[in-house]
């Protein structure tokens, strides 16, 4: 068995005295055999923002255990770029790409850019954080077969960004993925079969599993 937590986010990691992160709250979590790829959910359930979209739209494919990936995409991208990934409060449509922070990033990377942390930053961790951000945005594909599993982003995380390809832009609604790519399901390196056993290893006492 492996766990779905379905809520993934920054409020649900803790740190221990160690900064040891734990993952919390599992009200929403079901267990899930591993045999399985495929989950049955009467409802959408999680935080908005961090719910992967084949829980609101049923045309994307089944749920599996790719829809924490993505909430684990969402949480990288803000753990490296120190905001919220949807700012509503940006209004002008010229900007639109900066109120989904992950399009604006995927757009930044793509035009060779750097991603600014602020002045003191290092070489060395300007290198980590577009690491990451290149890791979530995998995460975050809007097909669940494009995201790669659970271990192979602690693979891509632990190796070097010189071995990482550039990821496709990202959409926040399926209706703006662009028509000649409707129902192509090969364009990742990551690409997994929805059976691949790519559980998330989730540290929590048992008792607290509903």
């Amino acid at each position: 068995m492996q766990i779905l937590h379905f809520d993934i986010k920054p409020h649900n990691i803790l740190l221990d005295e160690n900064f040891i992160p734990k993952v919390s709250d599992f009200g929403l979590a079901k267990l899930y055999p591993l045999d399985n790829s495929i989950v049955s959910l009467t409802a959408a359930r999680g935080t908005m923002g961090y719910i992967a979209p084949e829980l609101f739209y049923k045309n994307i494919r089944g749920i599996s255990y790719k829809a924490d990936v993505y909430s684990f995409g969402m949480l990288l991208m803000e753990m490296a770029g120190r905001r919220k990934n949807l700012d509503a409060g940006i209004e002008q449509s010229s900007q639109f790409s900066q109120i989904y922070f992950p399009t604006w990033v995927s757009d930044q990377l793509k035009a060779g850019n750097d991603i600014e942390i602020g002045d003191d930053a290092t070489d060395e961790e300007k290198k980590i954080v577009k690491k990451m951000m290149m890791v979530g945005l995998w995460c975050i594909q809007m097909k669940p077969i494009e995201r790669p599993s659970m271990n192979k982003v602690v693979e891509m995380l632990e190796g070097e960004i010189e071995s990482l390809q550039m990821p496709p832009r990202p959409f926040l609604y399926p209706q703006q993925i662009p028509a000649d790519e409707v129902g192509v399901d090969n364009r990742s390196p990551c690409t997994s079969s929805a059976s691949e056993s790519g559980e998330i290893t989730l540290i929590a006492d048992a008792n607290e599993v509903n």
